[in-house]
């Protein structure tokens, strides 16, 4: 599943929702076609048939039911990591952007991205997607070495573009349904099989096995630091209701990821804001 191979705004939205799942998406466009259907005569008109149009559940892919059955703890939980990421994380991620060189947060980014490369090549293969799989692998050759153990990019401009991969999208893959939506405290959106998916992809983080305790948690710090800093450039896009923004942004970048970015029969494919994608 390729984000693609645009420059660095483009890239920071990609991980933006990967991570918590900030980017800016809306489907408001059902509400301006129902609210166009009208009766030409109040007293003589028939009633309007509306069951040709679109719902957000076959537009998204998703299952009819309500993706949210929790949204009260949810909300809840939401808050909590809002308020928490206002007096802390945040204040941190944005002293961290304002005195690091461009060059440096680069390279730290493009570090963390190689490790993850392992843990996608290994879904790619647990996919049937042999050919992506060889691509990944070659890139993460060329960015551990011939990149300074992947400082520097050099895969992209060679033409092996970066995937995204999960066991939560092998699981639904292999016919899993991605169940509920809901917040986890601190980590974020997710569903649950994707939190349930976490668990094996910490095993395939190459962080997990620094022997040194010292070395492994800063180096894990210096990680979620740089998850957080790629997340400011993405933020101001939110509007309205921040967590149903936050939600339904997520779920449907779960089901493009998933579907590796194909939608059948999508009316909203032409519109200008799926090219963020």
């Amino acid at each position: 599943m390729t984000p693609g191979n645009d420059a660095a705004p483009r890239r920071a939205e990609h991980e933006f929702i990967r991570t918590c799942s900030w980017q800016a998406v809306a489907l408001f466009a059902l509400a301006a076609l129902a609210a166009g259907v009208r009766a030409e005569d109040a007293s003589n008109a028939a009633p309007q048939d509306l069951s040709a149009l679109p719902d957000a559940a076959s537009v998204l892919g998703r299952p009819e039911k309500d993706p949210d059955p929790w949204i009260g703890m949810n909300r809840s939980l939401w808050k909590f990591n809002d308020g928490l990421d206002r007096m802390i994380l945040r204040p941190i991620a944005t002293g961290y952007r304002a005195i690091t060189p461009d060059l440096a947060e680069e390279g730290i980014s493009n570090f963390f991205d190689n490790l993850q490369v392992p843990g996608t090549a290994l879904n790619q293969l647990l996919q049937g997607k042999p050919q992506q799989m060889a691509s990944d692998i070659g890139r993460f050759t060329i960015n551990s070495t011939f990149g300074v153990l992947g400082l520097f990019d050099l895969a992209t401009r060679a033409g092996l573009p970066q995937h995204e991969e999960d066991f939560g999208q092998t699981l639904a893959v292999w016919g899993v349904p991605q169940g509920p939506f809901f917040m986890i405290p601190i980590r974020g959106p997710s569903t649950v099989t994707h939190a349930g998916g976490m668990f094996v992809d910490a095993l395939t983080n190459p962080i997990r096995y620094i022997s040194n305790v010292r070395v492994r948690n800063v180096t894990y710090g210096l990680y979620f630091l740089d998850l957080r800093k790629r997340l400011l450039t993405a933020e101001v896009r939110i509007s309205g209701d921040d967590y149903l923004f936050v939600r339904d942004a997520f779920l449907q970048r779960r089901d493009f990821l998933i579907r590796d970015g194909v939608f059948e029969d999508d009316p909203f494919m032409d519109f200008d804001d799926f090219e963020d994608f």
